[in-house]
């Protein structure tokens, strides 16, 4: 059975379903929207197993049994089947989490409404053939998540909102007049269709204008410096499962993948692309960590290793080389994990402490153990420290840098790697260690539903780490290698279609 078009069309009924009786029925909504997460890991799952014993590693879907390029199809390749595994896995155990989070809020059905949504837009990004639908997709996610940041209606949260629409607007605009260039140029918005035609034309000029209008608009998407001013506004005001939406999959899905899969396998990736790709990275890498070391706002912090953290899974897929690719998506897979953990512990603390100044904190490991351990665990993982998953990817795009030549990206990852371990060891004192306040007798641990998502994430932070063994290996590299193989991407899907 072809898959592809329920990743989309569970999220969306389910949004559809939920807006129907959630106000009504006020616990169904938190039934559906779990049960729909559980289905689509279920399936992402499924759909993995079916990739790998497939001699093409690839499904190709027909949307109403049209034929692309005149129709429109999904396409689920390794790299495709990698994200979704990783998407739904963070939904999953962030719509748990919600259950008893989100209580705080009034009308929690809108919020389940808007978060399906979400999903929806980012699982069609992921397995959409077709460049404009793509852009449809995105825009689905992007305008749910900026209903997401403003849900609790305060002022930082409208302000942080405003903000990250007009930045995504602009980011959309300069993706869709990409689209639109490259469209005028080929006559076809299927992105296997377009990559044979680009080929068949030869060097064309407008590719380093599109490729920088894509750099520009997916790199707003990204957050990647200097794109990434909307970020440490939006993120922190967000409610906590949003904000681990955000930095953990959102920007990830809408923005790396997106900007990855056209540049590799529609464009054809150049050395001029790569470098830019490595720049920036890096950049974004070393901003990000020293603008995070300053902040005594938790949520805050986190932002900003958000924008430090997409560096190194940008520097890794810049380098262009199997290791460099399969070190920056197996950071990305971790990224997804721990930074998702850090949101939902530090959602933990508003809502049993009720502030995110680590000032004000202090000896929350003696009332909040399930928390305190495993935001150790997450602060471990995203400073790179062994056994932990985040060492490992960190380590495969260091030895990607010396390999390709690239000495300098090495010390500088390590000295990012460095900067954030001091920055995580300050969170761990200031909020977990040291002496209990007076006031902070009464702190309770949060209830049993967002111990269980974070515990959860805890143990896939030191699980993780065994995807770097030969056995388990075949998850990331297989999805590493649809990058690597460039355009023989478009003769795969091409070759399916007829």
């Amino acid at each position: 059975m072809n898959t592809a078009p329920l990743f989309v069309i569970i999220p969306l009924g389910t949004a559809f379903l939920v807006s129907l009786v959630g106000k009504y029925y006020k616990r169904s909504s938190d039934v559906f929207s779990n049960v729909a997460c559980c289905i689509l890991l279920g399936l992402s799952f499924y759909t993995l197993s079916i990739i790998r014993n497939i001699p093409t590693h690839l499904l190709v879907y027909k949307i109403g049994g049209w034929a692309p390029p005149v129709g429109i199809s999904m396409v689920i390749d390794s790299l495709s089947v990698f994200m979704l595994v990783t998407v739904n896995l963070i939904a999953f155990l962030v719509t748990v989490y919600s259950v008893d989070y989100m209580n705080k809020y009034t009308d929690k059905w809108k919020f389940y409404t808007l978060f399906m949504l979400m999903l929806t837009g980012m699982n069609g990004v992921i397995i959409t053939g077709d460049l404009f639908n793509m852009f449809v997709f995105l825009e689905i996610a992007s305008i749910a998540s900026y209903a997401l940041v403003a849900f609790g209606t305060e002022s930082e949260e409208l302000e942080a909102s405003f903000k990250y629409a007009v930045m995504g607007s602009v980011a959309s605009s300069f993706i869709l007049l990409g689209i639109a260039v490259l469209y005028s140029y080929t006559s076809t918005l299927n992105m296997a269709d377009m990559a044979l035609s680009l080929t068949a034309k030869g060097p064309a000029k407008i590719l380093p204008f599109v490729s920088v209008l894509f750099l520009m608009g997916f790199g707003l998407k990204a957050a990647l410096v200097p794109f990434h001013a909307w970020l440490p506004d939006a993120h922190p005001s967000a409610p906590a499962p949003i904000s681990a939406m955000l930095s953990g999959v959102l920007i990830k899905s809408l923005g790396v993948y997106a900007l990855a899969r056209i540049l590799f396998n529609v464009f054809g990736v150049t050395d001029v692309i790569l470098s830019i790709l490595m720049f920036l990275g890096a950049l974004s890498m070393l901003v990000g960590v020293f603008l995070a070391v300053g902040q005594w706002d938790f949520k805050r912090l986190l932002a900003y290793h958000s924008i430090s953290q997409i560096g190194y899974v940008v520097l890794g897929i810049g380098l262009g080389s199997p290791l460099g690719i399969c070190g920056g998506l197996f950071h990305l897979f971790n990224h997804s994990i721990f930074k998702s953990l850090l949101f939902l512990n530090s959602g933990a603390i508003v809502y049993s402490v009720g502030t995110r100044d680590l000032h004000a904190m202090g000896g929350l490991r003696e009332k909040m153990p399930v928390t305190a351990n495993t935001s150790l665990v997450a602060s471990m993982s995203i400073a790179g420290i062994p056994p932990f998953n985040g060492f490992f990817s960190k380590l495969i795009i260091i030895f990607a840098c010396v390999q390709s030549g690239h000495f300098g990206y090495a010390f500088w990852a390590v000295v990012g790697s460095v900067l954030t371990l001091a920055s995580f060891m300050k969170v761990q004192r200031y909020a977990f260690f040291g002496a209990l306040g007076k006031k902070r007798q009464d702190v309770k641990e949060v209830p049993l539903a967002m111990q269980i998502s974070m515990a959860i994430l805890a143990v896939i932070c030191l699980v993780a780490s065994t995807l770097v063994l030969p056995a388990f290996s075949d998850f990331v590299t297989s999805a590493a290698a649809v990058l690597s193989g460039g355009k023989e991407y478009a003769n795969l899907v091409s070759g399916a279609f007829k």
